[in-house]
């Protein structure tokens, strides 16, 4: 990635972003709402008929409850009207179209909104064979118990969806689970005042075939056949499941009733009945098309969503198995490696600082203290303004030399530590990072192999007493001891961390020293190394306790130049993706992994939880808990084996369930704001942390002085 002038991070991505989440939001909700699958006709709850109307108990299937007192109507004698429910279904809809045109017949539709809204062509083909719509709510719901406005968003949704469709509004209604008139119940009776109150026409029905029982052929065709020369509205259904049953039944009793005379019609027709279909005005339409795009095209993202989540939970178990398979491995080679001769080289440890003055002399003390001898100090004072060079000063310590320079930021101050130090081997400490007495001598055993070029140690938050402290302990802790763990034995290395790390000087200025052109200057000199045909490797026992970020705003910053720095380095290291040897293995293994599970997958993050968070709400939440479980558990298997491995207390690990919330949505917007960053070619500041002094070891460390 090109060195860029500096300008001010983009800001209008937090728009788009929202804008986005929130188009997501509004699609899942009408497809939820308006395309939500149903269960095919079957038994409910009824109530009691004390409330129903005399007139409506005993009277014709169809009812007109429009006026003060309602008015039912019958079909002519010997006249069939043929409705059909649930649909329109692509498979059986077109079939049972084609039986009514053998036999010159036409029938009543009573569709479905979410159906239309799937199937608007097929909901456009019923009206120009000369059939006739009906509307059977938005999602096949029971309008008896549905309050108010879940009834009109039902029914409206639908009627929108069949005049964007097909062109043309129905005043005909059949509630799902209805039957005869006879059967309606209290709350069948209330629904029905409401759809009179709105204009409406109820359609019963007086024969049912139950074919969505599919109880044969036989069966059904008795059903539907009249016993008497009274005309019948026969209920069937052209989606739900299997209709094979259907259209037999339908080629044989059509043809018998004609041959006594029957004759089919639509529900309007058969019963003489007018003004129940009528055309629709553009701007209705246009709606009508409009939410027809709409649940398409959510339902279309609903099943991209899902398969997001499916791949995203392969990805997360195969992430996991590698993980635990180089960790056994990586342990596995600890110890059966063959022993080498100690290293007794004299190290340096570089201490870069800027406004350190809080913990600057337990990093010094923690660094004499250390087992090796000798190790000697060198403090970079970069231009602090907080007297952290007063401090050093004070101090006036054996082995510990202060150069004071104007502030260039770390890497200038690292390469003048570089330049100052005069032993081959070279260790940075950040300056907020207290050392134990063992990790200086640990982490430059390693360097016995003449092809290690530098040593990434075990870096640990030692302030994790609040919840966001154990939060970022867990992180590190898995990330050192599992991730490094990967990448040692993939040998792709992307970082030697900041905190606490092992260098060849020699190795790092042939390079030019430590890059000053990105804000993740250890990932950019990690990978350089790598590209000059160096090993990198992880020492487990070089701990170092750093302080991490105490509130959500100093870890946002953190995090925004960690993660917008390492997007620097991919790009400025993108050749080693066709190199061979080292640089090979780093740009083939560990930068895709940089890049699949470290930037893409986060970026999505955020249309996961709105699926997930829909899942919930829309009823479907055991999925949804599953997928949490099998992430936590895909998660919680691998920490207990990286604190095992670090000797650490599992208690830490009571509080991964919480991490799934804030913690995580708050590392996939830094993700999203780095990606955004980078991408508009601004360049950031450093972003420095303010410190408090809580780098405390876990035990005293005594003063080698």
């Amino acid at each position: 990635m090109p060195h860029h002038r500096r300008l001010p991070p983009p800001k209008a991505h937090w728009a788009l972003l929202a804008t986005l989440l929130f188009a997501v939001t509004v699609l899942l909700g009408l497809t939820a709402l308006v395309g939500g699958r149903f269960a095919a006709d079957g038994t409910h709850t009824t109530e009691g008929g004390a409330a129903v109307p005399a007139a409506v108990r005993d009277g014709g299937p169809i009812i007109d409850p429009r006026g003060a007192e309602p008015v039912t109507s019958r079909l002519r004698p010997k006249t069939v009207a043929l409705t059909f429910d649930d649909g329109p279904d692509p498979e059986w809809t077109p079939r049972i179209l084609d039986v009514l045109a053998r036999h010159g017949i036409h029938a009543t539709f009573f569709v479905t909104g979410g159906q239309v809204t799937r199937h608007p062509g097929l909901t456009a083909d019923i009206v120009h064979r000369g059939h006739e719509l009906g509307n059977h709510t938005a999602t096949h719901t029971d309008l008896g118990a549905a309050g108010d406005v879940r009834a009109q968003i039902e029914l409206r949704a639908t009627d929108l969806a069949i005049a964007g469709a097909a062109g043309t509004g129905t005043s005909l209604v059949r509630p799902p689970y209805s039957s005869t008139a006879d059967a309606v119940d209290d709350a069948g009776w209330r629904a029905a005042s409401r759809l009179g109150g709105e204009g409406r026409l109820i359609v019963l029905s007086e024969l049912d075939s139950r074919d969505w029982q599919r109880p044969g052929v036989d069966a059904i065709s008795a059903a539907i056949t009249p016993r008497t020369d009274d005309g019948a509205v026969v209920l069937l259904h052209d989606a739900g499941g299997d209709r094979s049953e259907t259209l037999a039944a339908l080629d044989r009793v059509i043809p018998e009733l004609k041959a006594k005379g029957w004759r089919f019609d639509t529900v309007s027709g058969a019963a003489g009945l007018s003004g129940t279909t009528a055309g629709v005005d553009g701007l209705t339409r246009f709606g009508g098309w409009l939410l027809i795009a709409a649940v398409q095209t959510g339902e279309a993202l609903s099943t991209a969503l899902g398969w997001l989540l499916v791949a995203a939970s392969v990805l997360a178990l195969l992430r996991t198995v590698l993980v635990l398979v180089t960790t056994a491995i990586h342990v596995r080679r600890g110890r059966t490696a063959p022993s080498r001769p100690p290293v007794r080289e004299p190290v340096t440890v570089i201490v870069p600082a800027y406004n350190e003055a809080a913990g600057i002399e337990a990093t010094i003390r923690s660094i004499l203290a250390s087992d090796h001898h000798p190790t000697w100090v060198i403090v970079v004072d970069d231009g602090s303004t907080d007297g952290t060079a007063d401090v050093v000063e004070r101090l006036a310590l054996r082995r510990v030399t202060l150069i004071r320079q104007r502030n260039a930021g770390k890497p200038a101050a690292l390469n003048t530590g570089l330049a100052a130090a005069r032993t081959e081997l070279v260790v940075m400490v950040d300056g907020d990072t207290v050392l134990e007495p063992g990790t200086v001598g640990a982490v430059i055993q390693p360097f016995a192999d003449p092809s290690v070029g530098a040593v990434s140690g075990n870096a640990k938050v030692a302030n994790r007493g609040g919840l966001l402290g154990r939060w970022q302990h867990i992180e590190y802790v898995i990330g050192f001891n599992l991730d490094r763990r990967m990448y040692d034995v993939g040998e792709c290395m992307p970082t030697v961390p900041g905190a606490v790390g092992a260098f060849r000087r020699s190795a790092v200025l042939a390079l030019g020293g430590v890059p000053e052109d990105t804000l993740a200057e250890d990932t950019d000199l990690t990978m350089a190394l790598e590209r000059d045909g160096w090993r990198v490797v992880y020492e487990q026992e070089a701990r170092a306790w750093t302080e991490a970020p105490a509130t959500l705003g100093q870890l946002w910053k953190q995090r925004y130049r960690w993660c917008y720095g390492t997007l620097q380095a991919i790009w400025k290291h993108r050749g080693a993706v066709v190199a061979k040897g080292a640089a090979g293995r780093l740009g083939r293994r560990g930068i895709p992994y940089l890049l699949l599970f470290q930037v893409a997958l986060p970026v999505l993050g955020p249309f996961v939880d709105v699926a997930a968070l829909f899942g919930v709400l829309t009823g479907d939440w055991k999925t949804a808990l599953l997928y949490w479980s099998v992430f936590l558990l895909l998660q919680l298997v691998p920490g207990v084996i990286a604190f095992r491995l670090d000797r650490e207390s599992l208690r830490p690990l009571l509080f991964l369930p919480l991490q799934q919330f804030v913690y995580r949505q708050l590392m996939y917007l830094v993700v999203i704001q780095s990606v955004m960053t980078a991408l508009a070619g601004a360049r950031l500041p450093w972003h420095k942390l303010d410190r408090l002094g809580q780098s405390a070891p876990p035990r005293s460390l005594v003063d080698a002085e």
